[in-house]
């Protein structure tokens, strides 16, 4: 049983069942429409999102149980956050997606822009028709979050004058929010107490920022394969946290020639394995390593004061496979 098998068992039914709904939750009267989405469903990634949306849920339910706000509330972040990768797709001119070819690759982005503003628009319908108003509000804020991130880091990228601190708040933004908003509805499906749903929320949102950290040392290589890069992000001149502390704590020379490279020749592959390497040597890996350690330390204890129970300890694990995952 792998890694993910075992974090999913205490919600193994629940999981099963909910694919059923979120399928059911896409489903229209356009044909068309109905081709991409079962394309969509039949090749799904991890479900990190819905999993943790379920674990938070038993934790906290006092007999251990989800209901259906809790289906609904997965379903409709499941809908937001596969809007996003479709739209994400477009902006970034990608034909691949976890190894298949992109709803844009296939069916062209007008298409791909409108399929995603319609996933988005049925898990906005799905908690009005249901009056879940609570569980809305908490998804429309990450959902304006997500946007206003994704514009900070394009703004900051065109100066390439990101700092530490403005780096954690894009990140905040742009993907810790989703796995905030995750845990707070799995938390408010189940509870009204105010204060346990924020710590919940903030337990996602540090999750989610051990989560992009750990994405963007991936840009430098994993595991054994530290050094042998990928550069995307470098590619992108996207400033991401290793490369933040070389610039700030690394010899002046080092300094301006990382910035030349960020500047005029983030397209030449030599230059690229370059900035790796000069990014490995000053310590980038080890201190972003550091700081995402610290992170998912600071959410772990957030979860010291609930009793012991299979969701609890998933989680956990949850927490753990974020920091260790080779991918």
């Amino acid at each position: 049983m792998n890694i993910t098998s075992q974090i999913k068992k205490p919600i193994q039914v629940e999981m099963e069942l909910f694919e059923k709904k979120f399928y059911e939750s896409m489903t229209s009267k356009i044909a068309l429409l109905n081709r991409i989405t079962y394309y969509i469903v039949n090749r799904k990634g991890k479900q990190m999102r819905p999993m943790f949306v379920f674990l938070v849920a038993k934790m906290l339910s006092e007999k251990n149980e989800v209901n259906e706000r809790t289906y609904r509330g997965a379903s409709v972040i499941e809908l937001i956050h596969t809007a996003t990768l479709v739209h994400d797709d477009v902006v970034d001119d990608s034909n691949r997606r976890r190894g298949f070819f992109s709803i844009n690759a296939l069916w062209k982005n007008k298409i791909a822009v409108l399929v995603g503003d319609y996933l988005l628009s049925k898990g906005l319908l799905l908690s009005i028709d249901n009056g879940d108003f609570d569980l809305l509000k908490i998804i429309s804020v990450a959902v304006r979050e997500m946007s206003e991130g994704e514009l900070l880091q394009i703004e900051k990228a065109r100066k390439l004058d990101i700092t530490e601190a403005i780096y954690y708040e894009i990140i905040r933004k742009k993907t810790a929010t989703l796995i905030a908003a995750c845990c707070a509805l799995g938390a408010k499906s189940v509870i009204e107490d105010a204060i346990l749903v924020e710590n919940m929320r903030k337990f996602g949102e540090l999750i989610g920022m051990a989560f992009q950290i750990k994405d963007d040392i991936f840009d430098y290589g994993t595991g054994e394969h530290i050094g042998k890069p990928t550069g995307i992000d470098i590619r992108e001149q996207k400033m991401t946290l290793p490369l933040i502390y070389v610039m700030n704590h690394s010899p002046s020379e080092i300094r301006k020639e990382l910035m030349y490279i960020m500047k005029n020749e983030f397209d030449v592959t030599a230059r690229i394995k370059r900035a790796i390497q000069l990014v490995i040597q000053y310590g980038g890996i080890q201190f972003a390593t550091l700081k995402m350690e610290e992170i998912a330390k600071e959410a772990l204890e957030l979860l010291e004061s609930f009793p012991d129970n299979d969701a609890k300890k998933s989680l956990i694990g949850l927490v753990h496979y974020t920091m260790n995952r080779e991918k």
